[in-house]
């Protein structure tokens, strides 16, 4: 059968609608395998032989598949049932045509639990010393296919009811409640509610051996946080901020969560970060689980703000769904600035906005590369999704919504996205959807205004100078590379004269404007960086904004805005290294968290470039850092104070690990004392959660391969904690390098990256632990190259596998990178694959 004319088309056909699935699954945790029965109520829009849907990885019994008419009493069978592999479709072709109107279509298959954390698979847990499955489901973006025969596109909505037979000892989740449950013998068949209409890759599957802990929202939402048996009390954080937040968003949004209960899971093997799953979200354990005595400052803050972002998708993202894959960023950037939103009202002390810009940092990053790409990208196949699960979509997408409601105001906004969800509740929107009602509501030129952020890539960098009291503005392009290009945007531009009380605001419309100005001790472009784009000064406004911060007369954002600019400008060849040097030590006396934070990534980049550069001054550089880390570092010290701020928690480890790699002695002592005390007895006060990373750091700056006892002790806490967060802290990044591998030595760089391709690291934690030290880098790559094969193999299904590439990649000379592309050969890999190497080696070169 060739059926030609459905192959390699973007969309399936539209002559058949799904309106209802009734799902069968039976999922044997032993052999890995599942079997299932589907039947879809559908609804024939006009007269076809064929019947085409999604499927991949399935097996289905041709002989049972069947449409039964309901305005007939006879079932046609399929005379032929084939499957497109490389488009992942289903093709059941009738002997004659199917009939307008709604019938009933049957499909049998089975399949396989697999282990690559998409579609329906397992993951691993340990329960009284024994080693066992739970069988999780991952649908997003396009893997419901692997669980059922289906129409797995987001505007495909229908509803589901879904029915499960496990071992009795299990307990069984889906998006609705229980309804029934029927034991026979070891077996149990578990009944579900029918669901809401909703979108495929909503549809949730969890099947294990779990605890939970629970509460209720104001208007009787039952809402429960599930972990591994003996975990429970790990979720009471989540859980308090999970109902906080479903209040806050009924009263933001204003229309209440639509399901009666939600449910969220900690799952051991979990390739993202989380899953909004309609009623039942799905998180890794890192993402949802906090342990008041071995979890940092930094770990709870994720878990808050992870759980507000799933959960702001139950409105945006769940409730009103993107049309299509094009429209990704209307969910995840606008759950990413919603989730930051909540945190800020949850705990106003975080000051989360400030560090919200971090993620705008990260989205003017990837932006600022050619391989970059518009946040409306048009996706035209299921294996192109993969490449906008990026920077773009969720930071880009949330940075320039904050943009957006700066200029409109938090109110009008406000109001204007609740008409929006109710508008379109239970349906699917695209961005000029949500454009048009923003328009409406504010009376503002909206879609003319975003349409330039949104249908382009990158962002301007305005050039400013004072010429007889009149500010002249000019955007243009901004590239990493320093190269020029096209692009003119409409750019809210705010200015802050010597006071924030001396403000002005306009539209730059036009590549060029002017604007009337006083003298002013210093003029600030971008107030509170609101917006999305990056400022060059003149000389002489430079120097007034130098003083400024010294003087302490600047918000923390506007520090911070002005350091990211200046280090960009640095990087892309417009602004020299001596002045971004000048432009840190005006920040001797800096306190606030996040712009230290910044300081400190800056930092770090800045010794790499200069390492490869001009090497005989790397030790004098070191020094300069080290003066400027050693104040506020010494003023924290390295015990907490009773009653610190949440903030100063996390600044502690971020100062101390830095100056640790930076090779500080005094830092490197400390922590050595501090670790053994630890190793001695794992309840020592003397190394808190907060500052763990920062003597496992310091600890591997002393490791060589003729002494590895540092490397093995901390090993043995690594095989010794069951607290996911520890082994993360051990492995993973606080820095460009992480732990285990910001050893000097690169022989044992070497054992460190052989060791995250072992059974005892879960192949979703071995992405984060590839930050070698720059004497590894070399030794990194030529791993990279020897393990290419079962790299690719592991990961290679996912996206993982181009977080392999960037993390190796990117840090490696300039010769290296050039190799790459010889021996990796990313013209021939998959799309997602591809990407990631482009992206890594033009992020590596713009650095240059």
């Amino acid at each position: 059968m060739a059926y030609s004319q459905f192959k390699g088309q973007s969309r399936l056909p539209k002559s058949t609608i799904p309106k209802r699935y009734d799902i069968y699954l039976k999922p044997d945790l032993i052999s890995c395998k599942f079997d299932g029965v589907v039947l879809i109520d559908v609804d024939v829009v006009s007269p076809t032989k064929h019947v085409v849907l999604n499927a991949a990885d399935l097996t289905v019994d041709s002989s049972s598949v069947s449409f039964k008419p309901s305005s007939s009493s006879q079932e046609l069978k399929s005379v032929n049932v084939g499957l497109i592999k490389e488009d992942e479709i289903l093709v059941a072709e009738f002997g004659e045509e199917l009939p307008v109107g709604v019938g009933v279509l049957r499909l049998c298959f089975q399949g396989t639990l697999n282990d690559q954390m998409k579609g329906f698979y397992r993951s691993t847990f340990e329960h009284n010393g024994e080693k066992r499955n739970m069988a999780v489901t991952q649908f997003e973006p396009a893997d419901a296919r692997r669980c059922f025969p289906c129409w797995d596109e987001p505007a495909a909505k229908a509803t589901f009811k879904i029915t499960l037979d496990v071992p009795s000892d299990l307990v069984a989740l889906s998006n609705m409640p229980v309804i029934e449950e029927k034991k026979e013998g070891d077996l149990k068949t578990v009944y579900f509610e029918e669901s809401p209409i909703m979108s495929t890759y909503l549809v949730a599957v969890v099947v294990g051996l779990f605890d939970y802990v629970e509460s209720h929202t104001s208007d009787g939402i039952k809402v429960r946080c599930y972990c591994q048996v003996g975990k429970a009390d790990q979720g009471k954080f989540a859980l308090e901020v999970a109902v906080k937040t479903l209040e806050l968003y009924k009263k933001y949004f204003d229309v209440p969560y639509t399901l009666p209960k939600l449910d969220m899971v900690a799952i051991p093997d979990f390739a993202a970060g989380a899953m909004e799953n309609y009623g039942l979200v799905t998180y890794r354990e890192t993402a949802l689980l906090y342990d008041e005595k071995h979890s940092a400052a930094s770990n709870k803050q994720r878990v808050a703000i992870v759980v507000a972002h799933e959960l702001a998708h139950q409105w945006f993202g769940n409730l009103v769904t993107m049309e299509w894959w094009t429209h990704l960023w209307l969910n995840e950037g606008f759950a990413t600035w919603v989730s930051y939103l909540a945190a800020d009202v949850l705990f106003p002390e975080w000051n989360i906005w400030t560090q919200f810009l971090d993620q705008t940092t990260d989205g003017l990053r990837l932006d600022g590369l050619s391989e970059s790409h518009p946040i409306e990208v048009e996706i035209n196949h299921a294996s192109e999704i993969d490449e906008i699960f990026d920077a773009i979509s969720y930071k880009k997408g949330a940075s320039v919504i904050r943009m957006l409601q700066s200029y409109l105001g938090a109110d009008p906004f406000q109001r204007a996205l609740a008409s929006y969800v109710k508008k379109y509740a239970c349906s699917n929107a695209k961005t000029e959807d949500l454009w048009a009602v923003l328009e409406e509501k504010s009376g503002e030129p909206v879609k003319q205004l975003m349409n330039s952020w949104t249908q382009q890539k990158g962002y301007p960098v305005i050039s400013v100078k004072i010429k007889d009291q009149k500010l002249e503005l000019e955007q243009s392009l901004f590239l990493l590379s320093g190269l020029p290009g096209d692009g003119q945007w409409i750019v809210p531009i705010t200015l802050g004269c010597g006071s924030y009380d001396n403000r002005q605001s306009f539209l730059l419309k036009e590549k060029c404007g002017t604007i009337d100005v006083k003298d002013s001790a210093w003029i600030k472009l971008n107030v509170d960086q609101t917006a999305f784009y990056r400022v060059k000064y003149d000389e002489n406004l430079e120097a007034k904004l130098r003083l400024a911060i010294e003087r302490n007369e600047l918000s923390p954002t506007d520090r911070f805005g002005i350091l990211d600019d200046s280090f960009a400008l640095c990087t892309s060849g417009r602004q020299s290294l001596t002045s971004l040097l000048t432009l840190m030590g005006s920040f001797k006396e800096e306190t606030d968290y996040t712009v230290l934070s910044h300081l400190i990534t800056i930092s770090y980049q800045v010794v790499r470039i200069v390492a490869d550069a001009t090497p005989e001054t790397l030790d004098n550089l070191k020094k300069i850092f080290i003066n400027l880390f050693d104040y506020p570092a010494r003023k924290l010290g390295w015990e907490p104070k009773s009653g610190e701020s949440h903030l100063d928690s996390m600044l502690r480890g971020e100062l101390l690990t830095v100056l640790a790699e930076l090779g500080h002695e005094n830092t490197l002592n400390e922590a050595t004392r501090r670790f053994d005390a630890f190793c001695a007895n794992r309840d020592s006060s003397l190394l808190p959660p907060d500052t763990r990373k920062a003597a496992y750091t310091a600890v591997m700056q002393k490791v060589n391969e003729s002494n590895k006892s540092g490397y093995e002790a901390v090993l043995k806490v690594y095989r010794e904690t069951d607290l996911s967060q520890e082994k993360v802290r051990i492995i993973g990044k606080s820095s460009p390098h992480c732990s285990l591998a910001s050893c000097p030595d690169a022989n044992v760089v070497l054992e460190v990256l052989n060791f995250l391709l072992s059974p005892e690291v879960r192949s979703q934690d071995a992405i984060i632990g590839l930050g070698v030290s720059m004497e590894g880098r070399e030794t990194a790559w030529k791993w990279l190259q020897d393990k290419w094969d079962h790299i690719s193999k592991t990961w290679g299904s996912g996206y993982l596998i181009g977080r392999f590439i960037s993390a190796i990649v990117s840090p490696v000379a300039v010769a290296t990178v050039v190799a790459v592309q010889i021996t990796l050969q990313p013209d021939k890999m998959p799309p997602h694959i591809g990407k990631a190497y482009k992206i890594a080696t033009l992020s590596r070169l713009g650095l240059l």
